[in-house]
């Protein structure tokens, strides 16, 4: 049972029959008890008439997934199986950070109707969006008070990641296929393999001749070559405590998701075989023999549900992972923090054993200095001097990188991922992939 907005007014209004019964001689205090008395028999008798809402059966349509920040409609379809029509409100027990509007939808159901409710989310945290029940409330004739039920009819919407970083993709793309075998001159190298024959034209390589292909035809034959396609991709994002800082307006492991989106996009427009792990001491979300159209569904729908863990990464074992992947990676990328050098000591000294037998590279979102304002006051101050600080820290764990046979990349959440898929791109370039 619940009370109405009707219920306190009738109460108040009674303050003027109270008044008129005590000016004529009847005790105040006795009026005033039988009145709250009939007032609350009024609403005990509105609530036992009002229709059931037990009688209500809910069925959901939702689509099943979503990107961060999209609007999307999820729509409740309500039955009265009842004899008698309900009217109230209903409520569906979004989670807050769903975006459900705090308003109750009002419904009027005749019996043996349906009608539809909308409910319009706009998702503000990537992973798994419940409502595990509806509530529906049932009003009396009167207004004054009703019944109240819980329908228990769970729905789930799993918010991917948002993958801002695809505004880069055409450009790479492009960029892709020039090195691909679009652009007018083929040389033979290290990481190239052969593509097929054309005629030659006046400024070709004449080491590439074809002789035999030249006898058999009537014209001087060309040999082309193209990157090598079949290469492994393993991309490791750290799920431990550093990702779990605050860079921009996210977190460090939101900008490294959307770094392997777009690297994982352009090496499977270009042959390769890509594989994702996300680990710190257990695997958080593994992706591995998928690839073609169906890579980025099945990368972005692992990504939704993890969420940074605070415990420090055991890299040891994530190596041990990534060998476990693929006996022969041809480039590891690694998203990670680069703090202190006495922070990152576990990660420094587990690096070389990886980077012997594949190209490594070091991918780190830091946050970006900015022009400081005409009076900074202290906050400002001090913020600017943490930036600097990690900057520095960033550039001595970087050094070390290098040095453990590693390649690091520092970047704002902006910056990053065209940053490594430009990496990526001049890796193919250069034969080294």
């Amino acid at each position: 049972m619940y009370l109405t907005g009707r219920a306190p007014l009738l109460v108040a209004l009674g303050a003027v029959p109270v008044v008129l019964l005590s000016l004529a001689g009847v005790d105040a205090w006795l009026a005033a008890a039988g009145w709250i008395l009939l007032c609350l028999v009024l609403a005990l008798a509105d609530a036992a008439a009002a229709p059931d809402p037990r009688r209500i059966t809910v069925m959901r349509r939702m689509p099943r997934r979503v990107l961060l920040g999209q609007p999307v409609r999820a729509e409740m379809v309500l039955r009265n199986t009842g004899e008698r029509t309900l009217r109230g409100r209903v409520r569906d027990a979004w989670q807050p950070t769903a975006g459900a509007p705090a308003e109750r939808a009002t419904i009027d159901i005749p019996p043996g109707e349906a009608r539809p409710v909308i409910v319009p989310l706009l998702p503000r945290r990537r992973g798994e969006l419940r409502s595990r029940f509806v509530v529906v409330r049932s009003d009396g004739p009167l207004r004054l008070a009703g019944r109240q039920t819980r329908i228990d009819e769970p729905g789930a919407i799993r918010v991917l990641p948002p993958f801002t970083a695809r505004r880069h993709l055409p450009s790479r793309l492009a960029r892709l296929r020039e090195l691909d075998g679009n652009t007018s001159v083929q040389v033979r190298g290290q990481g190239t393999e052969f593509d097929s024959l054309r005629e030659y034209v006046r400024g070709d390589d004449v080491r590439s001749i074809d002789w035999r292909a030249t006898a058999r035809a009537s014209t001087t034959m060309l040999r082309t070559w193209r990157p090598e396609r079949d290469r492994h991709v393993v991309i490791v994002i750290d799920t431990g405590r550093t990702a779990a800082a605050r860079v921009g307006d996210g977190v460090r492991m939101d900008a490294a998701m959307e770094a392997a989106l777009l690297l994982a996009a352009l090496a499977t427009r270009a042959g390769d075989h890509v594989h994702l792990l996300m680990f710190d001491r257990a695997i958080r979300a593994r992706v591995t023999r998928v690839d073609g159209p169906s890579l980025l569904p099945a990368l972005v729908d692992a990504m939704a549900p993890v969420e940074p863990q605070l415990i420090d990464t055991d890299w040891d074992a994530a190596f041990a992972q990534v060998r476990a992947l693929t006996s022969r990676p041809s480039l590891v990328v690694l998203l990670t923090a680069q703090d202190a050098a006495e922070a990152a000591r576990g990660f420094l000294g587990s690096l070389p054993a990886i980077a012997r037998s594949a190209h490594v590279l070091v991918g780190t979102v830091t946050d970006q200095a900015e022009s400081p304002p005409e009076r900074p006051d202290a906050a400002d101050v001090y913020r600017a001097a943490a930036i600097e600080r990690s900057a520095q820290d960033a550039a001595v764990v970087g050094a070390a990188i290098g040095r453990a046979g590693g390649e690091a990349i520092t970047a704002g959440p902006d910056d990053l991922p065209p940053r490594i898929a430009d990496r990526y791109l001049a890796l193919k370039a250069a034969g080294r992939l």
